[in-house]
């Protein structure tokens, strides 16, 4: 995709009714959040841990080298440090960058030779009761989490549905198997955990360094369902501006679900284009294509 203009499109008008420029703290920071994030992995915890359960061979390829057992254990490990993260237990050390994390998630798979399909379920659906528990009797205002970062509790369970929907979906799609992500809980997803991350985190986290160059721009993203935010982009950092969307290259309007799976690499972005999940234009829409080769979330 680098290089290769994003086609304009008309915005949609669903998306720019009701909506207010909000910065993304506000989203993630919201009293009710927390148990509404609580919430969506109630719906899908049990899905999840039926796939899981339902996985053929675990040996199959899901997602780059790892395979479907890779996964299926990775996603407890992550059950596991987000609950100790609430918890106020120590959490693993790691730099959140995608080498980082690359790192720190090998470590554990190494550490970590279970892969049986039955078991990991079993494991995954005792660890979210405790997160739940864990979650219902938390009155912190922030906790540690990786690499030293201070987040609400809210960012944390949104951060584990997050990882329950992507994950659901590579283990779905190796196995051939339906997995339907609501619009809500990807908004959580969003709103809830991505964006108080990139806020939170050093700026360069979240952009691949190699390839961001001298790279700048300003793409105001608007959520279906949701509120409006300016990601900046400038030489290799990213910032979120929650002021006004003046000055602008160029607008993305998002079913949250469809962005979620292209921002993490899971899916391109013609197929949500033409299929009007993702809409986009403005001045400059070719930032918006540059933005996709130089975004990378840990």
């Amino acid at each position: 995709m680098t290089g290769t203009p994003i086609p304009q499109a008309r915005p949609d008008p669903d998306a720019q009714e009701g909506t207010a420029m909000l910065p993304a703290p506000a989203h993630s920071g919201a009293p009710d959040t927390l148990a509404q994030a609580c919430a969506a992995l109630r719906d899908v915890v049990p899905s999840l841990v039926t796939l899981v359960r339902s996985v053929p061979d675990a040996d199959s390829v899901s997602v780059g080298a790892w395979t479907v057992g890779d996964v299926a254990a990775h996603l407890s490990h992550v059950f596991r440090f987000d609950t100790d993260a609430l918890a106020g237990r120590s959490v693993p050390q790691a730099t959140v960058t995608p080498t980082g994390m690359a790192e720190v998630n090998a470590k554990m798979l190494a550490e970590d030779g279970e892969r049986d399909p039955a078991v990991l379920a079993d494991r995954i659906a005792t660890l979210a009761n405790e997160f739940n528990d864990v979650a219902s009797r938390s009155r912190a205002a922030t906790v540690d989490w990786l690499q030293g970062v201070r987040l609400p509790p809210s960012a944390v369970a949104c951060h584990l549905l997050e990882e329950c929907l992507i994950h659901g979906h590579d283990i779905a799609t190796a196995t051939g198997r339906p997995w339907p992500i609501r619009r809500h809980h990807a908004l959580l997803a969003v709103e809830g955990a991505v964006l108080p991350l990139i806020a939170a985190l050093p700026p360069t986290a979240f952009v691949n360094q190699e390839k961001a160059g001298s790279f700048r721009g300003r793409v105001e993203m608007r959520l279906r369902g949701g509120g409006r935010t300016v990601l900046v982009f400038d030489r290799g950092s990213l910032r979120l501006d929650a002021g006004c969307a003046r000055d602008v290259d160029s607008h993305i309007s998002a079913d949250p679900s469809a962005l979620m799976l292209v921002f993490i690499g899971r899916q391109g972005i013609w197929k949500p284009l033409l299929g009007g999940k993702l809409a986009a234009w403005g001045r400059r829409p070719w930032k918006l294509a540059r933005m996709l080769t130089v975004i990378s979330p840990p």
